[in-house]
């Protein structure tokens, strides 16, 4: 708790602050709302319910007559972080930022990042799966959360005297200026393709939205970005370290041999050559800890060491998940929702006998991408049950209608209750089979309309691996 005076040049020297918000739907009794200006919200429209709420004074940036202490300043949003730094007593200054941004591959990079580096320096993750700090976690509402909350965040990590924070960094957080009070010190650059364009409209918005990264990083700051993808070699810089398996990056991936639990690849860099042996399979995960084991050398200096430490490194929750059933298939549970994230996963599993896939596409967002994953999903999955997938305002069924398209085939159904559509996948599979349930990872709720109703796929699947008993279906999908 602070005093209103001591946030702000104000003469309301005895007003207790218990909180701040910017969005009046997070006011709560004794909170100070700050009304900035968002991309689509101007929040000061809705001074009045923050005042409802309970909010016991309001910062403007013009005038207006409310029923409580009301500060009209300039700058709005530099006055956020001012409040936002007096208010939790921490400044991005307190600590060493990488930031991580791309279309795929944000959380499994972070992460990795995480916890190899966390051997050398006490290491914070802040991302989509929540804040890591030492042995907690603490739960998060976005991939990259509001400058509230940030800050917030930020004084838990310096509780917990972690030195470095490893962020994702999402497009919208980019184009709400959200990380724009952070100066990084490593920049890094997973891949960009086509993805969230029902806000960006063009890829071209999108790719330069991500570029605004760059521009927010010291002079010396490390860049790092993946070298074999087209959109990532058009950002600009003065000084870049490229990474994948084309031979003319700084970094050269090469010699990919798989196992059942490992995959073995070569790195060449800076002149020396290093063998990785890594838990995390697939080729899209080959350049995510080629990735971090270059900012964990740009940060701690000690490529060797993070290569040695990797075979031990934890796998990312909701990130190829495995589970093998009593009956012999494998259930993995993915992330994967983007039109490559979905593709690189599948191209992945040709290990198995089968592979069924439960997924569905979120309502709201980008129509157009749902027939091209159908196509993928009939390209590469023996079965699919489509299913719900935070429809919010649109009906599941026409959700699935899209991403259907044109397809004539039999192998697949359509099951509106995710859950029941999970039971039915792992009734048909058997021995040597893979269950990919994609989309949601360990998000623990389901959007629709506007409510978010508690729902896990984690949840579902730990309940049928403790609990679920069957006889495997005589009926399958083989023709």
């Amino acid at each position: 708790m602070k005093k209103l005076s001591q946030l702000v040049d104000c003469d309301y020297y005895d007003i207790d602050v218990l909180g701040i918000a910017t969005d009046s739907r997070n006011v709560k009794p004794g909170y100070l709302f700050v009304a900035t200006k968002g991309f689509h919200v101007d929040h000061y429209d809705y001074v009045t319910d923050a005042i409802d709420k309970g909010c016991v004074a309001v910062v403007v940036d013009r005038v207006g007559k409310f029923s409580v202490p009301t500060i009209v300043v300039d700058d709005i949003n530099q006055t956020l972080i001012s409040i936002c730094e007096k208010f939790y007593d921490v400044t991005t200054h307190d600590f060493t930022f990488i930031g991580i941004t791309g279309t795929d591959g944000k959380t499994t990079t972070a992460t990795i990042t995480r916890n190899l580096l966390n051997h050398f320096i006490p290491t914070a993750y802040l991302g989509t799966n929540g804040l890591y700090c030492g042995d907690k976690i603490f739960s998060t509402t976005n991939t990259t959360p509001c400058v509230e909350d940030l800050y917030y965040y930020f004084s838990i990590v310096k509780f917990y005297k972690c030195q470095i924070i490893v962020m994702e960094v999402s497009s919208e957080s980019l184009l709400h200026h959200r990380v724009d009070s952070i100066i990084f010190d490593v920049v890094a650059y997973t891949n960009i393709t086509e993805d969230h364009l029902n806000i960006h409209k063009t890829i071209e918005n999108y790719r330069n939205c991500k570029f605004r990264l760059a521009t927010l990083c010291k002079r010396d700051a490390s860049v790092i970005i993946n070298g074999d993808d087209d959109n990532c070699r058009l950002l600009n810089v003065k000084y870049k370290t490229t990474y994948g398996f084309s031979s003319d990056n700084d970094c050269v991936i090469s010699n990919v041999k798989n196992c059942q639990k490992n995959v073995y690849f070569s790195l060449r860099y800076l002149e020396n050559k290093y063998l990785v042996q890594s838990p995390f399979l697939g080729k899209y995960n080959i350049y995510n800890v080629t990735l971090a084991l270059l900012i964990v050398q740009s940060v701690a200096g000690s490529l060797d060491k993070a290569i040695g430490l990797l075979p031990s490194v934890p796998y990312v929750f909701g990130r190829r998940e495995v589970f093998t059933s009593d009956s012999g298939f494998d259930i993995l549970l993915d992330y994967a929702h983007t039109t490559n994230g979905i593709l690189s996963l599948l191209q992945s599993l040709d290990n198995y006998s089968h592979i069924i896939v439960v997924t569905g596409a979120a309502g709201g967002r980008e129509v157009e991408k749902r027939p091209v994953i159908g196509d993928i999903l009939f390209k590469y999955a023996d079965y699919i049950v489509f299913t719900s997938d935070d429809p919010r305002y649109e009906d599941p069924k026409d959700i699935f209608l899209d991403m259907l398209g044109s397809h004539k085939t039999e192998n697949y159904t359509f099951i509106q209750d995710r859950e029941e559509a999970i039971l039915h996948a792992f009734q048909l599979a058997q021995d040597k089979d893979v269950v990919a349930v994609i989309g949601k990872g360990r998000d623990n709720y389901m959007a629709v309309l506007d409510q978010r109703i508690p729902y896990s796929d984690y949840d579902v699947i730990l309940k049928f691996l403790k609990k679920f008993r069957f006889r495997q279906n005589s009926t399958r999908f083989d023709k």
